[in-house]
C-alpha cells in the first residue's frame, strides 16, 4: 500500500508537470508563500534498504530548490518575517521559509553550507530530549533492527508472528507493518516499550542513536550564533501530542521552549508539532501553542501559505521536500501549489 501511494504521488507530480497544469493553477493556489519541511540533508546512501529515506534529501537537491526559488524571485525569509507579513498583510513579494525538524547534526554539516551559498535563513526545530542525548528516535531504531535481522519475532494483537526480513523487499514490507503498528499504539510509552524490546532482542544500542545523529546543546549553542540560523521548539520528547492528556501536551509544548531558551539563551517563538499530521495535532494543540506564547506553529499538513493563514498562525501548513521525489521537475510543481491543492481537495486552508 505504501509503495502504491509513493508511485501514485510520483505519477501525479509528473502529470502536473508534463501537462503544464501547474502553470495555470499557480495564480490560484500558489498563495503568498510556503514553508518547506526538511529533516536530514546528507549525501545519498547506497544501502538497498532505506525505509526512512523520505526524511532525507541530498545537498544538491537542496541547492536546486534554492536556485529555483531565486530564479523565480521568491524571497527566502525568516519565520519572524513571515509572521510580520501575515499580520501586516504585506504580500508584495512571494516568500519561502525553510524549516528543519528534530535537530540533526547533518543540518549543520551539510545544509548550512548550502544555505550560506544563497544567504538563506532557516529554522531548526529542536526536540529538547534529543539535544540532551536521551531521546528515542524509534523510527531509526526500527530501521536498524530490520536491517540487521533475517526474521523478526513479535506479538501483535495477541498473535505471535515471525516476520520475514531476509531480503531488501521483505525488509521493506516488515518495516512498514511494524511502523504502522507502532504508530497505532495508544501511547508513546507503548512505542518505547515495544521498540526497546525489539532492540534488546536484536542487539541494537537504541540509546546511542540520538547521540550519534542529533546535535548536543553545546553544538546547538554554537550553531545558533550563525546569523542565518534560528531555533524553534519541537516538544520535549517528540511524542504524539494528540494522544497525551491536556496537561502533558501543555507541558511538552511549553517546557520544551523553556528548556531551549535556558540552554541557548535565545528567545524561542516558533514551534513544530511532532509528526504534525491530523492524528498528532489538531485544535487542542493549536490552542495550547498559542496559549504558550508561540508566534507560529507548523504542522505537516500539506499546503501553501495564504493571506487567510494569518487567522491560523499556530496551524500553519508546510510543503515537504521529500526524499522520494528528488527531481528538478518537481520543483515548479511544488512552488505552484498545484500538488498540495489537489491533495487537499482544492481547499486553500486546512486548519480544522
Amino acid at each position: 500500500m505504501r509503495r502504491f501511494r509513493k508511485t501514485f504521488i510520483r505519477a501525479g507530480l509528473e502529470a502536473l508537470y508534463l501537462s503544464g497544469a501547474h502553470v495555470w493553477l499557480r495564480p490560484i493556489f500558489s498563495g503568498v508563500g510556503a514553508i518547506y519541511t526538511l529533516h536530514h540533508v546528507r549525501p545519498r546512501r547506497d544501502d538497498d534498504f532505506q525505509p526512512n529515506c523520505h526524511l532525507e534529501v541530498t545537498p544538491q537537491f537542496l541547492r536546486e530548490m534554492l536556485s529555483h526559488l531565486r530564479d523565480h524571485d521568491i524571497e527566502i525569509i525568516t519565520l519572524d518575517e513571515l509572521h510580520h507579513r501575515l499580520v501586516e498583510r504585506n504580500f508584495a513579494r512571494r516568500f519561502a521559509c525553510f524549516t528543519f525538524d528534530d535537530g540533526y547534526r547533518d543540518n549543520r554539516d551539510y545544509a548550512l553550507p548550502v544555505m550560506r551559498e544563497f544567504a538563506a535563513p532557516f529554522t531548526i526545530y529542536v526536540t529538547s530530549d534529543f539535544a540532551e542525548g536521551r531521546g528515542r528516535l524509534w523510527w531509526v531504531a526500527l530501521e536498524l533492527v530490520v536491517a540487521k535481522a533475517e526474521t523478526i519475532e513479535i506479538e501483535i494483537g495477541g498473535l505471535a508472528l515471525r516476520l520475514d526480513a531476509s531480503t531488501p523487499a521483505a525488509k521493506c514490507v516488515t518495516f512498514q507493518r511494524l511502523h504502522d503498528w507502532l504508530r497505532s499504539l495508544p501511547g508513546d510509552h507503548d512505542i518505547q516499550r515495544e521498540i526497546g524490546a525489539l532492540c534488546a532482542r536484536n542487539g541494537i544500542d537504541e540509546a546511542s542513536i540520538c547521540r550519534e545523529l542529533c546535535m548536543s546543546w553545546d553544538e546547538l549553542k554554537a550553531l545558533s550564533a550563525e546569523p542565518l540560523v534560528s531555533i524553534g521548539a519541537h516538544s520535549i520528547s517528540h511524542c504524539n501530542l494528540a494522544k497525551q492528556s491536556e496537561e502533558t501536551a501543555r507541558t511538552e509544548i511549553a517546557e520544551s521552549r523553556t528548556r531551549i531558551e535556558t540552554e541557548l539563551q535565545r528567545s524561542v517563538l516558533h514551534m513544530a508539532y511532532p509528526y504534525g499530521d491530523r492524528a498528532a495535532a489538531a485544535q487542542r494543540e493549536f490552542v495550547l501553542a498559542a496559549a504558550s506564547g508561540y508566534k507560529t506553529a507548523v504542522t505537516t499538513r500539506p499546503g501553501m501559505i495564504f493571506a487567510e493563514s494569518a487567522d491560523h498562525l499556530t496551524a500553519l501548513s508546510r510543503v515537504s521536500l521529500n526524499g522520494h521525489y528528488q527531481d528538478a521537475r518537481v520543483l515548479p510543481v511544488l512552488t505552484s501549489g498545484a500538488a498540495t491543492a489537489m491533495w487537499n481537495g482544492f481547499r486553500r486552508i486546512d486548519a480544522a
